[in-house]
């Protein structure tokens, strides 16, 4: 998938267990992130969308721990996205800089609820088009 965004971070002490490594439950907060950061650039906001009821929420997050990252690490968080019906499928690769080591990877699957009910949203499809991978 191609990338279409991505966020440099680096590793707070403080998200780090007894082993001195991130803890695996801070990668999903690392993905988050980017995929807040990747929609505010397309689109005006998260909060204009809920305003007009319209909501994005994860339906399903599969991740794969290849290398630890340490304190004071800085890491790339990369995103690509596709569509398959009403699901917005995001992959995300995080690495370990400068040596581009793989981390961790992600799929994301989000939906949109409109008015509290499952469906497609004109707005978000518009925004993404350009950053749309092909299915394989």
């Amino acid at each position: 998938m191609k990338t279409v965004f991505e966020l440099e971070m680096k590793v707070r002490d403080y998200e780090c267990d007894l082993q001195g490594i991130v803890n695996n439950a801070v990668y999903q907060h690392y993905t988050e992130h980017t995929r807040a950061e990747y929609l505010r650039s397309r689109f005006e906001g998260m909060e204009a969308l809920h305003e007009q009821g319209i909501d994005t929420v994860v339906a399903r997050l599969e991740m794969a721990f290849k290398a630890p990252l340490r304190p004071g690490d800085r890491f790339v968080s990369r995103l690509g996205v596709r569509k398959e019906g009403l699901r917005y499928i995001f992959e995300q690769t995080i690495c370990r800089l400068p040596d581009e080591q793989v981390c961790m990877q992600a799929q994301t699957t989000v939906v949109c609820r409109i008015n509290g009910r499952l469906g497609d949203c004109p707005a978000l499809n518009e925004a993404f088009q350009a950053d749309f991978s092909e299915v394989k």
